[in-house]
């Protein structure tokens, strides 16, 4: 029979008159020990900043319906305001992770502990956008067309969240968040579409730096960030090492799709000036983020 005891349990922590284990730290992974170890108003604050982030992608996408969009896109207004409002997300946390690094190029040595406050908030208002993103489609699409979109949402979020929560690994978030220097190309390729530059030399060059982009930040960064939690397994509390792992083994399968997708459709069209960009994308064409 384990004796039981509430030593080392937090006072705002809402099962802590529970009887819990006397090795309840070591039961318990210390990253969860981190969350609950902060102050109820610390975590409050960081909720409520998540949740202002929200609210502003919110407000942007409203702000986006109130612009002309082009003829061609009309047909799917809701499509084009989302497109839009992704790349906002896009061109803020893509060169923001460069900035990241610039202002704090320690990160790149201590990927657990060392962070800046630029770095930290510049994850939490990713966070805002896939929580915003996720309102989105389910208010405005079949969730059986955005299942896929959905779950890796869903992962960011999650893995996300306990970085914020916790205040670790923010710098290996920052080297996730480097994937969106492709998405720009991502989502500007999804809006060329829409307005009807389908074929011509813009198309073609959007098409050759979209799969070249494709391979360094996100066939490249998926498999260093794999690569880092391997040879780190030891520095790392098993609860985070497993969520990492199934965030990097979703990420790997729904990335290879897309490239996949990609290249069937845009690469006979780099070299063929009368080829059209398909739409290989779910969703009804949402391009993938992170």
């Amino acid at each position: 029979m384990v004796p039981k005891t509430t030593r080392n349990v937090p006072a705002f922590f809402p099962f802590r008159h529970l009887w819990l284990p006397n090795n309840f730290t070591q039961l318990v992974p210390s990253l969860v020990d981190r969350v609950v170890t902060r102050s109820a108003m610390e975590l409050l604050f960081e909720v409520v900043v998540v949740a202002s982030f929200v609210g502003a992608f919110r407000v942007f996408r409203d702000f986006l319906g109130s612009l002309p969009i082009p003829e061609s896109a009309e047909r799917n207004r809701w499509k084009w305001r989302n497109s839009c409002t992704s790349l906002l997300h896009s061109l803020s946390t893509g060169f923001g992770t460069l900035f990241g690094f610039y202002l704090h190029p320690e990160m790149a040595e201590d990927m657990i502990n060392t962070h800046g406050l630029f770095s930290y908030y510049l994850v939490s208002f990713s966070i805002g956008y896939f929580v915003h993103d996720i309102l989105d489609m389910v208010q405005n699409q079949r969730l059986q067309r955005c299942w896929e979109l959905l779950t890796h949402h869903l992962v960011v979020v999650t893995c996300f969240g306990v970085v914020v929560l916790s205040r670790r690994y923010v710098g290996f978030a920052m080297v996730a968040l480097l994937v969106e220097l492709n998405s720009i190309l991502l989502h500007t390729r999804q809006l060329l579409i829409m307005a009807g530059y389908r074929s011509g030399t813009t198309a073609r060059v959007i098409c050759l730096l979209n799969i070249a982009s494709f391979a360094v930040f996100r066939v490249l960064t998926i498999a260093w960030m794999t690569r880092w939690l391997v040879l780190n397994y030891d520095r790392i509390p098993s609860s985070a090492y497993m969520l990492g792992s199934v965030g990097m083994a979703v990420m790997t399968v729904m990335n290879t799709a897309l490239f996949y997708r990609l290249l069937r459709s845009d690469l006979p069209h780099v070299g063929c000036s009368a080829h059209h960009i398909q739409d290989p994308s779910s969703c009804q064409g949402k391009e993938m983020g992170l």
